[in-house]
């Protein structure tokens, strides 16, 4: 007999703080189940974890949110006999204006039958609160966060262009060579990875394969891509250290989420900065040597902002766009 498929899910500990600057948590009441618990629910076919955090997070509180860093995964069995396997994410509310949410279709509210009560409270009161135990795992890993001042973090992304033509098979030159059909589609469905960690600017390498794999998402949030010659292959070959002094100025910028799109021969560069402001047991999840990102995946970097001290990578996590086919795949799987 083979083994119980496992169903994937996702979900938020969305955090702010109160009048007090004490911290808060929302959780959401089921009355089908007559629990408290994290907001949270199932992955749609051919949508990221991240996306459905985001989507279920306003499904069933009515709150638009900006993911931080990634907390425990938790795992446990259904009454079917599968397991469920959900991935947490902290999570900000949104600020006003915040251009990441232009990004996001329209949700539709959770039902009454679905969620009849969505609550703030402080963070110490809800692990009372909080019907099941596999629930406090990840309340556990914001709390910690929180008292070593790591929590609130903002998010510097790191992606490598989708997929292009075979450089064998294009004779326009190497700043023309254009995404394939499959690059096109992976720079589509990089629109909702974007937009969950918040990200409002764009930064990019002016060759055409990089700028089309982000222009979707800029285009859609209304900004201007931010171009810098430093970070395509010739200017890198002959200057590394430009694209190395781009990304530690954009690291103690501390400004909203920002993804920067290059190639695969500037990463290792990318990777050395970064490790300058990462613990090496958090820089050990980072691959030591070439692909570092495939075509269309991305670095998802959280910096730590502790006023008055040096930036302080606190997660890094690898993202990517998947290809219609795997979302196919992904969907007969369910």
């Amino acid at each position: 007999m083979s083994a119980p498929r496992t169903q994937h899910a996702a979900g938020t500990l969305v955090w702010r703080l109160n009048d007090r600057k004490r911290l808060e948590v929302l959780l959401v009441h089921r009355p089908r189940y007559d629990d408290w618990s994290w907001p949270k629910g199932k992955v749609d076919s051919g949508e990221t974890l991240a996306a459905c955090a985001v989507r279920e997070t306003a499904e069933e509180t009515g709150v638009a949110v900006v993911l931080g860093q990634p907390l425990s995964k938790v795992s446990y069995r259904i009454g079917d006999g599968r397991r469920k396997e959900v991935r947490y994410w902290a999570a900000r509310p949104a600020p006003p204006g915040d251009l990441s949410l232009r990004a996001r279709p329209l949700v539709t509210p959770a039902s009454d039958r679905e969620i009849d009560d969505v609550r703030w409270v402080e963070a110490r009161d809800a692990r009372s609160l909080l019907t099941h135990d596999h629930d406090r795992e990840p309340l556990g890993m914001l709390l910690d966060q929180w008292k070593d001042e790591r929590l609130a973090t903002w998010a510097l992304i790191v992606v490598r262009h989708a997929r292009a033509r075979k450089r064998t098979a294009w004779k326009g030159g190497e700043s023309t060579r254009p995404l394939t059909a499959v690059g096109e589609a992976q720079a589509q469905r990089l629109v909702p990875l974007l937009s969950a960690y918040g990200v409002d600017r764009v930064v990019s390498s002016p060759w055409r394969r990089c700028v089309d794999t982000v222009t979707p998402y800029a285009d859609t949030i209304g900004v201007e891509l931010e171009l810098h010659p430093e970070i395509t292959e010739d200017a890198h070959r002959e200057k590394p250290k430009r694209a190395r002094q781009l990304l530690d100025a954009e690291v103690k910028q501390r400004a909203p989420g920002v993804a920067i799109c290059t190639h695969r021969p500037v990463l290792p560069t990318f990777m050395d900065q970064i490790a300058v402001n990462t613990p090496n047991r958090i820089m050990k999840q980072v691959p030591e040597s070439d692909p570092w990102l495939k075509t269309s995946e991305m670095l998802v970097v959280h910096v730590g902002r502790r006023p008055g001290r040096a930036a302080v990578v606190v997660a890094l996590e690898k993202h990517r766009a998947p290809t219609y086919q795997e979302e196919l795949a992904a969907a007969d799987a369910r």
